[in-house]
């Protein structure tokens, strides 16, 4: 079904980092305190943005983890103690919370569609005040980040989401793919997890803040 012949947009699906958690520093600086301790170069947050994909065990190997030497499971575990204790100075995006409660205020529901692990997902949302603003949080089980379809596709079957009238918001060319995939619209943002240029290349609306995201789902509305 064409944009045009869809119905509004009723629920909003978020991504989690990288959308509202501007936490690609975060990432960065813990990707290369791994590197260090191997004695493997370090990545700018320049090549972290070109370079940085799901799955994320390809993430690694581009950033020349080999895992010849490390075992994966470990490294993410690893990676994972790093980056909980470095994220906790990560802030929300700016306005946040006033524009979730705003778009909640208007009859809009939303949703979280994350490859972070569940607890920890629900600990950072709480810690930063947000927890309350969403109807349903859907997080993995593991620290793997695979992707992300497959849970996609078991929030609309749970919730009863209609794919048509939803919007998928994330910051990467990976949130494109599961956007397409369950069949809702998808708007990408910058400032997170990959360069403009990637995000440009799906063809996808492109909001640099969440009030362009509010303008465009207003826009959408007024068709």
């Amino acid at each position: 079904m064409n944009d045009e012949h869809r119905p509004g947009i009723r629920h909003v699906i978020w991504d989690w980092n990288g959308t509202l958690l501007d936490d690609a520093q975060a990432c960065v600086d813990a990707v290369n305190l791994l590197l260090a301790s191997r004695n493997l170069p370090a990545v700018s947050r320049e090549q972290y943005l070109e370079v940085f994909d799901f799955p994320i065990r390809d993430y690694y190997l581009k950033v020349g983890f080999d895992f010849a030497r490390d075992d994966w499971n470990a490294l993410t575990e690893e990676y994972h103690t790093i980056y909980a204790d470095l994220s906790r100075a990560s802030r929300l995006r700016p306005h946040a919370r006033r524009i979730l409660d705003g778009m909640r205020a208007r009859g809009c529901g939303l949703s979280i569609l994350s490859a972070c692990e569940s607890v920890m997902l629900r600990r950072m949302m709480d810690e930063r005040g947000i927890l309350d603003c969403f109807a349903h949080i859907y997080g993995r089980s593991d620290y793997q980040a695979h992707s992300k379809v497959d849970l996609g596709r078991t929030l609309l079957g749970e919730t009863g989401i209609a794919p048509e009238s939803a919007l998928l918001v994330g910051d990467t060319t990976h949130d494109f793919e599961v956007a397409q995939a369950l069949g809702a619209r998808c708007l990408l943002m910058t400032g997170g997890h990959q360069s403009e240029a990637r995000l440009r290349r799906c063809k996808c609306p492109v909001a640099h803040t969440l009030r362009e995201v509010v303008d465009w789902i207003e826009e959408q509305a007024g068709r």
